[in-house]
């Protein structure tokens, strides 16, 4: 039967015909799927022609039914998926014969594909690199590893912010993987003895993913960390970040004020640049002139004027930040405060009217202020300057199809403070996790808002720790008791607590 109307269905699933390969069915636009357990062919009215000549070749007439453009393309992307992951063990076994190596040729595959799940390229290290990418997206992974050994080499990939082992390769493939890599950033194949920069782009399933590559030069030869970055279109907005709902309403209230410096802060990976980019979807308008200055550029923006730093020719952020002031912006946002000089013209400039986002690598808001009085500035221009401070962390949430439930041990009930009777859990595996235990994080902060109270607090002391307690006595909620709560509500794992700051607790 054909149907005259095209039917709407995304929850479609690709399915393979045995007497018909998924090259075949790709290649003339006919696809399968299940409708109501009947196995059934599908087309769209962009190649029906190709499509239905293919269709009256076949042995068996299966249903034929017409998608819209959106199901017909979603669909068609799950055949372009279940092709890749039918092929990855064959490249990986590609990769791995000797006697390949020897006659794979640099030439042989200095030609870049447009979208890496529809590439027709046939060397096995161009299609090793394409699965690579592929999984790392598919494993939600946030940076690829190549790494040399003595002996082999091997892939790593950082997901949730955990590095675990990918694939071990042979020695001599590492160094093909290598030059692709440098071939498709534009980075010189020949050098191996200084470390070089990169960026590239790559299409998967018709989205386009930006990575950020990095070799550095080792004892047992170059290794590669490429990070995987999101497109501005992708960027979460702020009540997808993951935080409590009270801290989202009392940061949008500091967003809507016209000047003024916000500082983000925590360790590396924990979600600051992204969160910084929240704030800027947030505030972005017509009516606004939004510029930012980073080191690099990680989140490409066709509406905000971006600056990336390049310390070589002298464009220091506190260079940069000078030329900023004299362009009429509205919003600024400093992808992070290293030196006196870039911490004084960013006060300054929330001072003479406008918005500042920045950054620091302190492990808490209370520390923030200790670090900026370190840096030079006084006392009363952070007070004047200052709206707020969000000290965050990315904690690591529990696979809800594997957790186990776990015992708490009397010394580390009380040495964190974790009530005896809590029923908290920890991480197993399962194949729905990819066997980590974890599926995905979500983002807990504190967030200190410069009211009057904590302005009086400053004017008598900057010390940390007497901060923490003044603040802590008028209810303030430090990441910490956060990690606390998520334990015990059985989000996260006792391990998985402590390892991100839950804190000992001093008797």
């Amino acid at each position: 039967m054909l149907t005259t109307e095209p039917i709407h269905n995304l929850k479609l699933e690709a399915y393979e015909v045995e007497d018909i390969s998924l090259e075949l069915s790709l290649k003339n636009y006919l696809l399968f799927s299940t409708i109501d357990d009947e196995v059934c062919a599908l087309m769209c009215e962009r190649y029906l022609a190709q499509a239905s000549n293919f269709y009256t070749k076949l042995k068996h007439k299966y249903p034929v039914y017409i998608l819209n453009e959106d199901s017909y393309d979603r669909l068609y992307n799950s055949f372009l998926e279940l092709r890749t992951d039918k092929a990855i063990t064959t490249m990986e076994e590609d990769s791995s014969k000797e006697e390949d190596d020897e006659d794979i040729s640099l030439t042989d595959f200095l030609r870049i594909s447009s979208d890496i799940l529809t590439s027709e390229e046939s060397a096995p290290i161009i299609k090793f690199v394409n699965a690579m990418f592929y999984q790392a997206v598919k494993k939600r992974a946030s940076d690829i590893h190549i790494e040399m050994q003595e002996k082999r080499g091997e892939v790593r990939f950082r997901i949730d912010g955990v590095i675990s082992k990918n694939a071990d390769l042979d020695k001599k493939v590492v160094s093909l993987i290598v030059s692709r890599i440098k071939v498709i950033s534009n980075l010189d194949i020949s050098e191996k003895r200084i470390p070089q920069d990169g960026r590239t782009q790559i299409k998967i399933a018709g989205e386009t993913l930006d990575i950020r590559v990095s070799i550095l030069p080792t004892f047992y030869g170059e290794r590669v960390v490429m990070r995987l970055l999101m497109q501005s279109s992708q960027i979460p907005k702020m009540d997808e970040l993951g935080f409590d709902n009270r801290l989202i309403v009392k940061i949008q209230k500091l967003l809507k004020v016209s000047h003024g410096i916000i500082l983000v802060t925590g360790p590396t990976g924990s979600g600051k640049t992204t969160s910084l980019h929240s704030f800027l979807k947030e505030v972005q308008s017509r009516e606004k002139n939004l510029i930012t200055v980073e080191d690099p550029v990680e989140y490409k923006s066709d509406n905000i004027a971006q600056i990336q730093v390049n310390e070589k020719i002298g464009l220091t952020f506190a260079a940069a930040l000078r030329s900023i002031l004299r362009q009429d912006p509205d919003t600024i946002m400093i992808g992070e405060i290293r030196d006196e000089e870039t911490a004084s013209i960013a006060i300054r400039a929330a001072l003479t009217g406008h918005l500042v986002f920045s950054t620091l690598h302190t492990n808490s808001a209370a520390a923030t202020v200790l670090r900026l009085v370190d840096m030079g500035i006084e006392p009363f221009l952070i007070s004047s300057s200052l709206l707020g401070i969000l000290a965050q962390r990315l904690v690591r949430i529990l696979c809800d199809d594997c957790k186990q439930e776990d015992k708490i041990d009397e010394n580390l009930s009380k040495a964190y403070n974790i009530p005896i009777d809590a029923k908290i859990y920890k991480a197993n595996e399962c194949k729905i996790c990819n066997y980590s235990g974890y599926v995905g994080r979500k983002s807990i902060g504190e967030l200190l808002v410069m009211t009057d109270d904590v302005k009086n607090i400053l004017k008598n002391t900057t010390d940390e720790h007497v901060i923490k307690i003044e603040l802590e006595k008028s209810g303030f909620k430090t990441i910490s008791s956060q990690l606390l709560q998520v334990l015990i509500n059985g989000e996260t794992s006792l391990n998985e607590a402590i390892r991100i700051g839950l804190e000992h607790v001093e008797r």
